[in-house]
């Protein structure tokens, strides 16, 4: 299990690991909710090919990801599958579903 402070490490480095050539024409901001001892809410906004991150969260978000801490880490690490986690009900996204496959392909998690 991953600590607080791992995943607040790893979520701030988002920025770094935006593919600015795959964002290009992406302008939205997005929620993420993690529970469990060491979640926490963010926001993201990904515009004119970077990206921003705060702690806190979002006024009207184009798509809430929510999950526990631990079972997003593990897809973020390329621990667990993505698809698999949303069809179980891991991963629960509200909003626009095409961002939320996106960000597999916008962002460099490994």
């Amino acid at each position: 299990m991953p600590s607080q402070e791992e995943i607040n490490a790893f979520i701030s480095r988002m920025p770094e690991m935006l593919i600015p050539e795959k964002a290009q024409g992406v302008n939205t901001l997005f929620q993420i909710n993690l529970s469990g001892e060491n979640g926490g809410q963010w926001w993201v906004k990904v515009a004119d090919g970077k990206c921003e991150v705060q702690a806190g969260s979002a006024d009207n978000p184009a798509m809430t990801l929510s999950s526990t801490a631990d079972d997003l880490y593990a897809v973020l690490t390329g621990q667990a599958n993505a698809i698999a986690y949303f069809m179980q009900g891991k991963i629960k996204v509200v909003g626009d579903m095409s961002l939320a496959l996106r960000m597999q392909t916008m962002f460099n998690f490994s």
